[in-house]
């Protein structure tokens, strides 16, 4: 198996920790993220509790993993900052295939390339380690700093899902956009 670079000199992706429970809470309660992860309802302390005590678990049996993305300080006196989450989920690997999604919560760290970072460092993962054959996601057609990112990384749009999605302007349609993996050569 390769090595997997967790980090660059502006982020580092780490395992979620206990300590992150109350960061967890506030995000995913956050109505207005639900549309992007196609929640309807709040989650509980509990089931985030444990939810973190089982990240441990290997991908090939929870089908997901997430990891917390960590914004580096500018000098040894500031403090590391959470800023975001990466997660593989609907992991197949007979088809050897995995979504991928990505949140940066707060709009002040938007537009910095952080998560270009961070996808990045998770393309070298589903690619290196976990050998992965292609990655995909899902993007309102209405996120277009999302489809951006993904486009600048080589996704390709290949589907788009008509009046897939309900919001409060009206239906939107979803776009399909994948990652194949190149060839060995090209990779190493």
């Amino acid at each position: 198996m390769n090595a997997f670079k967790t980090e660059n000199e502006h982020i580092r992706l780490r395992a979620v920790e206990p300590e992150d429970l109350e960061l967890l809470y506030k995000w995913e309660n956050d109505p207005e993220i639900w549309n992007v992860s196609n929640t309807l309802t709040p989650f509980s302390r509990f089931v985030l509790k444990q939810y973190i005590e089982n990240s441990h678990q290997d991908i090939f049996q929870t089908k997901q993993v997430r990891f917390m993305i960590d914004k580096k300080p500018l000098s040894t006196d500031q403090p590391v900052s959470t800023i975001g989450t990466i997660d593989i989920f609907d992991f197949d690997p007979l088809h050897s295939r995995a979504g991928i999604g990505i949140l940066i919560k707060e709009n002040k760290e938007r537009g910095k390339g952080y998560a270009g970072m961070a996808l990045d460092l998770m393309i070298e993962y589903c690619f290196k380690v976990l050998y992965l054959h292609q990655i995909y996601c899902n993007i309102s057609e209405a996120n277009t700093s999302s489809i951006q990112l993904f486009r600048s990384k080589g996704f390709v749009n290949t589907g788009r899902k008509k009046e897939w999605l309900r919001t409060e302007k009206g239906w939107e349609d979803e776009l399909f956009f994948q990652l194949i993996r190149p060839s060995p050569e090209t990779i190493l």
